[in-house]
């Protein structure tokens, strides 16, 4: 079935379609939506969830990493096309979209639009209606306006940089936050100003206003499915207008209430299917929340564990096989030692995000192995400084007692350098493997897995208990690593490295 899906010259993937979505609740929602519909349909299908911004999960599309996910019109033209104004209809977007090699499919109905959200008594206490009301404040109230944009939002063509431009304002923007975290910042007095978008739960919930885009800088968003061209997207007419703004903020509130996205997107599913309407769900409290504990042992911690322990040991493993010789290095020629553990202490300075989109965009690819390599090269400088220090702590005596009882250079480095050093390298070992039990969460931003996806799914919808779901088996898991090397390094040499100088 999946062959009939996709064509001949399709990357293949051995779970059937790969559907990816963005870092925001709806994204998640409308993710596991569609690969429900398409399970339903027969056809096999895994989501990958919150791969990132735009620019990610669209390098993840035309690199056939994944095959389709939830986007909007007005991000294709602005973001992914860099195009002004709109399209006539779906059809000139796919003519736009044809030299990619994508399409948009199936519009579902519903128009989520960028918007600036207030807090409707700050809104009403400054006599904002309209955008272009703040225009009209003073420059002194609009310096004290304080914002809690996005960092997407505060860069992107269509986001910030238009609206400041077209209706003239003085407002400077902050520090970027987090979609949900911004939300809170201005719930709670924090800030003033927010970017949303107009299907937002969260808006009604908190009691915001949204301020009235009167000059029409922002274009339609209306939610379409893109994909690759030569995906068949029959199987997902089934969505084609059966959601509408109003239904798709409660669908958006459930998941927000602390149900799992699978349960939102498969109840909406079914309400599709037999009234042909996704009728907006009840947003009362139901027994389908989860408490901690069943989150934290949810079916998916076996995988998630897995995915995770796959991502540190296969690291350090490969810092290890890299920064034991390059330790070596810097204590035979001393002179490169500043060099090297230099350059390795510098690939720290790097910020984790930073990194991995760096080398997403040399290797063209997400997931696995961009992950891979970020984790590796922060598990570097432990293992090279620790066979370094540990090697320059050996006394050259115990060197020159090898020599004079006839053992070679790599003799003495393997049975008396090495083994003496043992502790300090096993420290330095197990320094890598322990931050890589903690970095490793961020792969989950560019669909590799780990216990990170609870993190952010949970940093998605404000869910401090899904994130804590993803964060203690984390933090329980370092704590075992590091005993695991503790012990290893307490251990005694083997009796195999004093045998031959025994004569």
């Amino acid at each position: 079935m999946v062959a009939a899906m996709v064509g001949a010259g399709s990357p293949a993937h051995a779970e059937g379609l790969v559907v990816g979505s963005k870092r925001f609740t709806e994204s998640y929602v409308l993710g596991e939506l569609i690969r429900l519909t398409l399970q339903d349909a027969g056809v096999g299908a895994v989501h990958r969830q919150g791969l990132g911004n735009t620019a990610i999960v669209e390098q993840a599309l035309r690199s056939g990493r994944i095959d389709v996910y939830p986007e909007y019109t007005g991000t294709i033209v602005r973001e992914i096309l860099k195009r002004e104004g709109e399209p006539r209809d779906l059809a000139e977007l796919n003519e736009w979209l044809k030299p990619l090699g994508l399409k948009a499919a199936v519009p579902l109905g519903f128009n989520n639009t960028y918007a600036l959200a207030m807090k409707a008594e700050s809104a009403q206490a400054l006599g904002l209606r309209r955008i272009s009301d703040l225009a009209r404040l003073t420059v002194e109230q609009q310096a004290g306006i304080r914002t809690a944009f996005t960092q997407e939002f505060s860069a992107r063509r269509d986001g910030w940089p238009a609206v400041q431009q077209r209706y003239g304002l003085r407002i400077q923007p902050g520090r970027g936050l987090d979609h949900s975290l911004a939300y809170q910042a201005v719930a709670q007095g924090q800030a003033d100003v927010m970017d949303a978008y107009s299907t937002d739960a969260a808006v009604t919930r908190l009691g915001l206003v949204l301020l009235e885009d009167d000059l029409r800088v922002f274009p339609r968003y209306d939610a379409v499915l893109l994909m690759r061209a030569d995906v068949n997207e029959a199987p997902l007419r089934v969505l084609e207008g059966r959601i509408d703004e109003a239904r798709m903020s409660a669908l958006n509130a459930r998941a927000e209430e602390g149900l799992r996205f699978e349960q939102v997107a498969s109840a909406a599913l079914q309400e599709i299917k037999g009234s042909g309407t996704a009728t907006a769900p009840s947003t009362t409290p139901t027994s389908g929340k989860a408490t901690f504990t069943t989150r934290l042992l949810a079916p998916d911690l076996p995988r998630l564990l897995g995915e995770h322990l796959l991502l540190v040991v296969a690291s350090t493993s490969l810092a290890i096989g890299v920064g034991m010789p390059l330790g070596l290095l810097a204590h035979r020629r001393p002179r490169m030692a500043p060099w090297i553990l230099g350059g390795a202490g510098m690939l720290q300075t790097i910020p984790s995000l930073a990194l991995l989109a760096l080398l997403i965009a040399a290797m063209g690819r997400i997931g696995l192995a961009p992950a891979l390599a970020a984790l590796f090269l922060y598990a570097l400088l432990p293992v090279i400084s620790g066979t370094h220090t540990g090697l320059t702590q050996v006394g050259g005596g115990m060197k020159q007692a090898g020599l004079a009882l006839g053992l070679r250079p790599l003799q003495v480095l393997r049975l008396v350098e090495l083994p003496l050093a043992r502790p300090v390298i096993l420290a330095g070992v197990g320094s890598s493997a322990v931050i890589g039990v903690g970095t490793a969460t961020v792969a989950a931003f560019v669909g590799a897995g780990g216990l990170g996806e609870r993190i952010v799914a949970g940093l998605a919808v404000n869910d401090s208990g899904l994130m804590l779901a993803g964060a203690v088996p984390a933090a329980v898991l370092a704590l075992l690593v590091q005993w695991v090397f503790l012990k290893a390094a307490r251990l005694p040499p083997q009796k195999a490295a004093t045998a031959p100088l025994e004569r």
